[in-house]
């Protein structure tokens, strides 16, 4: 899951209060020129002295850059007044160039606009502007979200020191969309540099005591439970008893709610029009509506989280030990706990050469359910599901849960045979299609999973994930990048060879100075924008390659599970076809309040899936609120019942996963996500405001989805 951390407040109770000499502004001003303004998959027009601002559902990174200048030591303050014109969230991110040597201006803030709402917002870019004491913020590394920071103020990691000035001048203001295949409407009516704000004291946020500790009082900082120590929150654990008493509450919960009455086994539902029963999941359309069908033949529609393991909130301690006050001492009872992890996660912390951890969450099942806390944590996940309305085990799971078969479950695997070198590095490389391992490997993995490839309980896979596709041509360019040994440069020169015959005729069209075909191999620099239509060309190529190969294999080795494609974290326009023709469902990681605006191309008609959503707040302990931050925790449940009806009547959704089972560790994963975004906490505590409402749609959804009324996107 990709992510970029906000650092922004909402000013709509703080009026500005500031002197001419104190601010400049930057539009409308004489200065500004509406063709001066670079597009990218955004419409943007000046109409009656307004930005007005339409996001395309095409590119990967919609952006539009802005030329301006002011010094922003002097006016370190930017102030942004914006309106969504549409029904859907608006989120833009910012970037400012040119970037100081030291990266303070590298951030990425966001401004969220909710529909129809019009907002005044600061970007603050002195990187100081945190709660906690400077010598607190310079020890704190590797999480996300900081103590204290409620309104996503800060990057603490990329903060410089309060005693060095922030020099430079910026030139270009940098607004970006992460496409996920919704159109946006949005209009910028001011922009403002000033160099401070002053804010309505009587309305100044009131911070909490732990802000003004020094460094030797704030640490450790996180208790034995993996819990924030200087605050108190409804549902925190103080002791072991607690967690008895939440689960003696939680079992009576359980038998009070034992689930629809109108679910069989698999979750599918019985009073609905029976199918074909081949004794797997499958796809059909029926009345307008895709759905699966399971294994006995009953309609279904997938519903539950992602990784459903014990292990969500494992923590890296590598020069942060510090940070907790009880770490088991080695040979102790609950030293075990170093060595357990989340099995999909553990090559990412490889990959960062991460050496020592500590699974807070596991220790707290070991000490909630004793010594057979393993099978008792998969009995009780699986009564949780079917008592909450759900009947999925999302992607990336324990296998130990999923083999229980009681739930159905999906999973996913990512390739590890070569890439292309040249390609973006974004969870991995892009891995080259064209290169022989690429089968192999692939086989390799499906052998792997005979088990579940043989299991009904498991309707499918996704292969791949989130996978930085580029634009249209960059597959190709980053082919040429490569090195001359990399087999789809040796492809695509083999195209080329074929298509002009002579380096002079490519040379011409391309207006390139390559000396012979071997030079063409040999180099690795992309070439000019005259080879755009020969790279769009072949970065289709090597996207159906990719999807053929994995195609073929896939049903080689599981012909009755469903392909559901890579999980497109945002938008894949120019190969969505591609996906469409090869993958039995497409899968998508949408962030959004809702998918009301969702739409297929014309001339694409596939069942979707949704493989992540979440929403969160910080009113439980917790330091980040996830990718779509709610106000509070019945805000989440509200927001959850949304999201979900709103795929129930699209006739294209097929099922929604959220992201994830249990809370990630307050002290961050291998990369700080440390996101409140869990249905349960790190004690294993559910959060009760969002099962109600997980409920509330989980039991009705059936006859939500079916008795709604399909209706073609605009």
């Amino acid at each position: 899951m990709r992510v970029v951390l906000a650092v922004l407040f909402t000013l709509a109770a703080f009026p500005l209060c500031v002197s001419a000499q104190d601010s400049q502004v930057l539009f409308p001003s004489d200065r500004f020129k509406i063709e001066d303004v670079q597009v990218n998959g955004v419409d943007v027009r000046l109409e009656n002295g307004t930005l007005v601002c339409r996001q395309s559902t095409t590119g990967e990174w919609p952006n539009f850059v802005l030329n301006t200048e002011w010094n922003a030591a002097k006016y370190p303050h930017l102030v942004i007044e914006a309106e969504n014109l549409g029904k859907e969230l608006v989120r833009f991110y910012l970037r400012f160039l040119p970037q100081r040597p030291d990266g303070a201006f590298s951030s990425q803030p966001y401004i969220d606009i909710d529909a129809a709402q019009k907002v005044r917002s600061d970007v603050s870019l002195v990187l100081t502007d945190s709660p906690l004491q400077p010598e607190v913020i310079r020890k704190l590394k590797g999480i996300r979200g900081y103590p204290g920071d409620t309104k996503r103020r800060s990057r603490p990691p990329q903060i410089v020191d309060a005693a060095a000035p922030l020099a430079g001048t910026v030139k270009q203001i940098v607004f970006a969309m992460y496409q996920n295949k919704i159109a946006r409407t949005f209009k910028i009516t001011r922009i403002e540099a000033l160099a401070v704000l002053k804010k309505d004291v009587e309305k100044t946020e009131t911070l909490p005591a732990f802000v003004n500790y020094s460094a030797e009082k704030f640490f450790p900082f996180i208790d034995k439970y993996g819990q924030f120590i200087h605050a108190e929150w409804q549902g925190k654990t103080r002791t072991d008893a607690d967690m008895s008493k939440s689960l003696d509450k939680e079992l009576a919960d359980l038998d009070a709610h034992r689930g629809p009455a109108d679910w069989n086994q698999y979750g599918g539902w019985t009073k609905g029009p029976r199918q074909e029963a081949t004794g797997h999941f499958y796809v059909k359309k029926i009345n307008e509506k895709w759905w699966f069908v399971d294994p006995e033949g009953c309609l279904w529609w997938s519903h539950g989280p992602v990784r459903v393991t014990p292990s969500c909130a494992v923590t890296p301690l590598d020069d942060r030990e510090f940070y907790f006050k009880e770490l088991p001492a080695s040979g102790t009872e609950f030293a075990p706990f170093y060595e357990t992890y989340d099995n999909s996660l553990f090559l990412y912390y490889v990959k960062r050469n991460i050496k020592r951890t500590y699974d807070f969450s596991a220790a707290n099942a070991y000490r909630k359910y004793g010594k057979d806390w393993r099978s008792k944590y998969s009995d009780m996940s699986h009564r949780r599901l079917r008592s909450w309305g759900m009947n999925t085990i999302g992607n990336c799971s324990d296998l130990q849960i999923c083999l229980a078969r009681k739930t159905p479950y999906t999973d996913r695997f990512e390739l590890k045979s070569p890439f292309i070198e040249g390609s973006r590095d974004a969870w991995w490389k892009f891995n080259d299609p064209f290169h022989p391992e690429f089968r192999t490997d692939l086989r390799r993995q499906l052998l792997e999973r005979k088990e579940q490839i043989d299991d009904p309980w498991c309707f499918g896979y996704f292969v791949d994930n989130e996978i930085a596709w580029g634009g249209p041509a960059d597959l190709a360019k980053w082919t040429l990048s490569s090195p001359a040994s990399q087999p789809a440069k040796i492809e695509f020169a083999r195209r080329l060879k074929e298509k002009y015959s002579s380096i002079e005729k490519l040379n011409e069209a391309w207006k390139s100075r390559y000396t012979n075909w071997d030079d063409l191999l040999r180099k690795q620099e992309p070439p000019d924008a005259a080879a755009d239509a020969d790279c769009q060309e072949f970065s289709r190529a090597i996207a159906e390659e990719y999807y053929k190969n994995i195609r073929d294999e896939f049903k080689k080795a599981a012909p009755h599970k469903l392909y559901m494609g890579c999980r497109f974290a945002g938008n894949m326009a120019p190969f969505l076809d591609i996906a469409a023709k090869y993958s039995d469902i497409i899968s998508y990681n949408i962030y959004t309040h809702t998918l009301d605006n969702f739409k297929l191309p014309d001339g694409i008609d596939k069942p979707v899936i949704i493989g992540e959503f979440h929403f969160g707040a910080l009113d439980r302990g917790l330091f980040h609120p996830t990718l779509v931050q709610v106000e509070n925790q019945k805000a989440r449940g509200e927001a959850y019942y949304r999201y979900v009806e709103s795929a129930l009547r699209h006739p294209n959704f097929i099922g929604v996963h959220w992201h994830q089972y249990a809370d990630q560790a307050a002290t961050g994963r291998f990369d700080g996500e440390n996101f409140q975004n869990g249905f349960l906490d790190v004690c294993d505590t559910p959060y009760p405001e969002t099962i109600e409402k997980i409920r509330e749609i989980g039991y009705k959804m059936y006859e939500v989805r079916f008795n709604s009324v399909s209706e073609k996107k605009d």
